[in-house]
This record gives structure tokens, sequence and C-alpha cells, in this order.
């Protein structure tokens, strides 16, 4: 194996190699650290993993498990490779005429890099692809000699309903990634997700750390349909994958005609130091790249759902305004149940989004938007447009629903809108951004309630089915924001089920989970920061009128790990509870600037158990010269203090429930704990 070509993009270097057979890979590494990368012989790990109908399925036990490593993806040699500034561009083609050009971008200031796999049919025939790898990288580690055994951790994200983020971190023996003594025997991790919720049992993210020398490469994949990963062993190296579904795992073909071409989704990758808490914060420089407004100030919300439980009338909305009003709110949300019928459970009319003006808007649906308006707050209303309920009378429009193996996808109270058809996109664009535009909203929360499951109908696969599905839905997100530039864009999906980079891309913020008034909230906000961006995530505060100043003190805070959403009984709140809130408001708006432009590091001892947490936890958030502190405790047995390193000489500000002492020296920021279930904020800065 010999170099072909070698760069340096920001602090990491990227190599191209070449073996005797003409095969191509891609190694990257520190660039700080090339010159500790050892001598060693293992197989070289291909460019592109590319696998289509009719090919010879893997050996080494691998079938059924992969797609990749077959006599496909060997067949593929080298052809050229072009470097233009910070793009290199590598062609690779079988000898039937099956091309691959293979897309690595870096852009200054970021931390990783993009990679994509464009696949261009010059056989004359048709060719129907199984897999085609976004990203496929190898020589994991290059610092050790033999296997490493005993230093290396594979990094995953889970998640699940209202537990979004958990990290889950396996050494390589316990993955079952170590190699077999002849190295005969594939090993493989696979995992993603199938269907239309791509954050949902996993996030889009895979790491391996190198503990041994400190160095650790991660990866996403953005995507909002169905997509896998696959971590993979022979020899003494580890290599990474992330795709699209293959046929085995997500019912993915794609059928290439003769001229014609495909292209992956987009996948980031980087390498770095200091573990996995500060790799994973590099992949957000290119979520903060991919931002609408990435320069915005963060606003304060107001969502009115965990006040009126789906009945946001005209006259609850003036109530809520009434008392909101001079709290320094930007945005006031309507939330669902805005169309509901009479006699009809709203949760069962989505679909045709016509207001309900008999009695819930009587003057119509824009004199409440005017309403909010004339209050100093912009309207915001939910919407979930892809979908419908069965009160909904497009639910009985078979013909604009998705359908598999020709029955109408339908689970229970819910149908999927076929994104694909013009008149379904017209439908929306009238019932939704029409109304957005008549009404004057500047804010709307979409969301997404269920799952569209393996795929949908199309001539190639379900998996492409849905694939082409969720691709015009990102356009339907694009065209929004074309047809009202101003209008501020939420993404949720029972909360953080589309947490994902292309859908982050599109949109403002997202609503970080559906966890509203639990305990845990902190925690999973906390796990979020290596995935997205703080910026990127509403955390809500939903108040309660029954709730102690220390857990008023506490939701609060909990949203100073993203963006302020606040809910709840605003109506009854006390004037102690209310003087907190206003605290809590003017807090945010002074930190909000470091929430939007610093990196996160992470501190503590907490418990496996979310629903019942013991232990403590710190995110110490810095921009410049000032940092945020966010400092939570939960159940058990609590140190007296804990000490933190932070930016800055002088402590600005602090917001707490308890009188904690705090002190501040040389970097070093001591907190006083004093009970369970508090939470304290400090800003440091010069």
């Amino acid at each position: 194996m010999k170099q072909y070509s070698e760069y340096r993009f920001g602090d990491m270097t990227v190599t191209w190699w070449l073996d005797e057979q003409n095969h191509m890979g891609m190694t990257l590494v520190p660039a700080g650290m090339k010159d500790q990368v050892r001598e060693h012989q293992y197989a070289l790990e291909n460019l592109v993993q590319i696998h289509a109908r009719g090919d010879q399925l893997p050996n080494g036990y691998g079938n059924g498990h992969t797609m990749a490593t077959t006599t496909a993806t060997d067949r593929m040699r080298f052809v050229n490779q072009v470097k233009e500034g910070n793009m290199v561009v590598t062609e690779l083609a079988d000898e039937n005429g099956r091309t691959v050009f293979h897309t690595l971008k870096w852009e200054e200031g970021l931390e990783a890099l993009r990679v994509s796999v464009r696949f261009e049919n010059r056989t004359g025939k048709p060719v129907t692809l199984d897999l085609l790898s976004s990203l496929n990288f190898g020589g994991i580690t290059p610092f050790a000699d033999g296997d490493a055994h005993g230093t290396l951790l594979l990094h995953r994200a889970g998640s699940a309903w209202s537990a979004e983020g958990r990290l889950i971190t396996d050494t390589i023996e316990e993955a079952m990634l170590e190699r077999s003594w002849t190295g005969h025997a594939l090993r493989v991790v696979k995992f993603g997700q199938v269907g239309s919720m791509p954050v949902r049992g996993w996030f889009p993210f895979a790491a391996v750390e190198d503990t041994a020398n400190d160095v650790t490469w991660a990866m996403q994949i953005a995507c909002p349909s169905s997509w896998q990963m696959e971590i993979r062993r022979k020899d003494d190296r580890l290599n990474m994958m992330a795709s699209l579904p293959d046929d085995d795992f997500g019912q993915w073909a794609k059928t290439v005609a003769p001229g014609e071409s495909f292209e992956t989704p987009e996948a980031y990758v980087t390498v770095g130091r200091g573990g996995i808490d500060r790799v994973s914060q590099r992949l957000l420089t290119v979520h903060r790249a991919n931002m609408p407004r990435p320069d915005a100030e963060l606003p304060v919300l107001f969502n009115e759902y965990c006040t009126t439980w789906g009945d946001p009338s005209h006259e609850n909305l003036t109530k809520i305004t009434d008392r909101i009003q001079g709290h320094g709110i930007d945005f006031l949300v309507i939330d669902a149940g805005w169309y509901r019928r009479e006699g009809v459970a709203w949760h069962e009319c989505g679909g045709d989004w016509i207001p309900e003006e008999k009695n819930m808007f009587p003057e119509g649906l824009k004199a409440t938007a005017d309403m909010i308006r004339a209050h100093g707050m912009i309207p915001g209303i939910w919407f979930e447009p892809e979908t419908c309920a069965k009160g909904a009378d497009i639910f009985r429009k078979e013909e604009m629903l998705l359908t598999r193996r020709g029955t109408v996808i339908d689970t229970d109270n819910r149908r999927f809108l076929d994104l694909r058809k013009p008149e379904v996109q017209a439908y929306l664009d009238e019932r939704v951004i029409g109304l957005l535009k008549k009404c004057g909203f500047g804010y709307t929360k979409i969301d997404y309630n269920d799952c569209i499951g393996a795929g949908c109908d199309d001539p190639d696969s379900l998996g492409e089915g849905l694939r082409q599905n969720m691709q015009a839905m990102l356009e339907f997100f694009r065209r929004m924001r074309r047809e009202i530039p101003e209008l501020w864009i939420e993404n949720c999906s029972s909360g953080g089920h589309r947490l994902e980079p292309s859908l982050m891309g599109v949109t403002d913020m997202a609503s970080f989970s559906d966890a509203h008034e639990c305990e845990e909230i902190p925690i999973i906000a906390a796990q979020l920061h290596r995935l997205i961006l703080p910026g990127q995530s509403q955390i809500w505060a939903a108040l309660r009128a029954s709730d102690s100043i220390r857990r008023i003190n506490y939701s609060l805070i909990n949203t100073f790990l993203g963006v302020m959403c606040i809910s709840g009984d605003v109506w009854e709140l006390s004037e102690e509870q209310w003087a907190k809130v206003d605290e809590g408001i003017s807090f945010f708006k002074e930190v909000r600037n470091i929430i939007r432009d610093g990196v996160s590091a992470f501190h503590g001892d907490v418990s496996q158990s979310w629903r019942h947490p013991e232990g403590w936890q710190a995110v110490c958030r810095t921009a410049g010269g000032e940092t945020l502190t966010v400092v939570h405790t939960f159940g058990g047995d609590l140190p007296e203090k804990v000490t933190l390193p932070v930016s800055g000489k002088r402590i600005l500000r602090v917001m707490n429930s308890e009188d904690n002492k705090i002190a501040l020296e040389n970097g070093r920021l001591t907190v006083e704990l004093k009970a369970p279930f508090e939470a304290i904020a400090i800003h440091t800065g010069d």
C-alpha cells in the first residue's frame, strides 16, 4: 500500500492510499500527529462500498449482516483525483462502467469534513443499487501496533421518546468487534433507523475512540429517512461507514438507468483529541454553517399547549397574552387544537387545517394573530402537515395518501400524505403556507407524530419511495422559507424524533424532546449538546402554580441548556413565582450569545436511570472569554461542592434558589451544592 495524495484541512490530515490492485482508500488523523502513524500491514478499506442486484454477496459470515465488502466493491479501481480549492473529487470505476465520484469538502472555520458519493451508470444497462456508501474509511487506529486491544471504544447515541441522546459506550471487545484469530471472519456492528422518524432508537452518529493515544474519529449522516452505519473489522484495523440503508436493512434499492446518476446523502466526519465530548463539538461546526439564521439572537418563546391542553381559543389566548405581555417574551405559539371540529376530539381532526371559527375564533384566526402582535409578540402556529387523522376529510382521499403494497398506510389514527405528488404539494401550499400568509404568522411549529415504517410504494423499492417522500418534505420546508422569508420554523416530531442534520439545516430550531414536566429534562438537554446545537434546541419550562421556588428555578435554568420556551399555569402564578420567571428571562437574554456561539464541556456523575436520577451534572459552555455554567443536582448522595474549569476572571451573574456559596479563583469555579433537584446558573467573564 502506498500513499497517493495527502492534504491538510484545518487541523486534520487526510491521506488517500493505493494498494497493488489499484484500490483506493482514505484515512484521516489529527494534523499534529501525522508523524506518529505506525507502519503496519493491513487490508486497505475501499473509498466507496457498493453492491448491486445480482452481485455476489459477502463471505466471511457477513451475508445477512452487511452488503459491504463484496466482489462488487473489490472491482472498483482508482481512475482519477482532482483537487479544486478545498474540495477533492476521486473517481473510481469497474471494468463494466459502474463509476463513482467521491467528493470530500472542507470550509474555512469548520472542524469537520463533508463527504458524499455520486454513482454514474456507464454500463449500457440498468443497475439496481442495493448499497452505496456516503462515507467509508478505515485504518483505525494507525497509532498502535497490532489490534490495539483494550484501548478502543465505540460511542453511539441512543434515543427513545422523551429520552433522547443517551451516550452509549462499549469497548470494542464488548461490541464483538475483536478480530478473529485468523482474520477470516468479518466482524460487523450495524445499526440505524428504518422509517420517517430518523432519530428513533439511534441518532445517526458514531465515534471510535483510541484511549491510549487520545484520538477520536466521529461521523454523522444527514438523512431524514432510513439510514444505517457500520463499524467493521477483519484484521487489525477498524472501518467506519455511513449510508442509506441497504436492501437487507431498510428495503432500499435504486435502479439507475444507463446514462443516469444517483447521489447519496451527505455525511460529516472529523478526527480530534479530547475524547468523545470534545470531538462531538467538532461535528457541530458543520451544523452551525448549515443554520438558516446563524447570527440571529435566540428568542424567548411561550407555547400555550401545557396551558390550555388543546383548547387555544381566542378567549384563552387573550387571557394568556394579557398575562405574559411585558415579560420579554418574543413569540407566542398556538399549539394543537385550533382546527378541531364540533363533537370531535382535536387529536382526531388534523389534516384539513381549517380554523374552528364557530366557538374558538369567532372573529377569525387572523384577528387572534393580530391581537398577539398588538401585544408586542410574534404569533406562531402548530401544524402536522405530512399526516392526517381520521376526523379529517383528506383522511378518506386515498389518491393523495401513501400506500404500501397497494394499501393505504394507516396507523390507527394517522395516514400519510404522498408528498411526491404535485397535487399534495399544492394542497399544502394552500392549507399551510396560505394560512400562514393570510393570518400573518411569523413562526410555525411543524410536528410529526407517527412513522411511515419501512417505506411506501415505488417502482424501485419501499425504501426508495420513503427516501423520495422525505426529500419532498425537505423541499416543502424550503418552500415555506422562500414564500415567507421572515418565518421562523420549528422542527418537532413527538419531541426529538427528527433531530438529524438535514432537517436541522432547514429549520431554525427543534423541540429537544417531549419531556415537558419531568426531572430528567436537564439530563436529556445536556446529552443533546453532543448531537445538535444548543442554539437550535428548544427546551420547555412548564411552570405550575403548585411549584416551589426551587422547582420554578430548576425548570427555568433547564432552558439555559438551549432555547427558552415557557408554558404552564401563567394565569395562577404568584408574584414571587413571576419574579423568578422574570429573573430567568433576563438571565437567558444576557447569556444567549454563549448558548448560540459556545463550545460545551461536560462534568458530573449521573445515575444510569434518568427516570429516577441521582447525582449531579454541570455543562460549561464557553464563547470567547465568557462561560455559562449550568449545574443541576438530582437525588441520592451529593458532594458538598464541585469545582469546574471556566473562562473569565469575575462572576458576572448567578441564578439559584438556595443561596449557594460560589467562588472563582484562577479559572476554577467552586459551587456549593445544598439540596436535591436544585439548579444553579453562573455567568463568568472578564
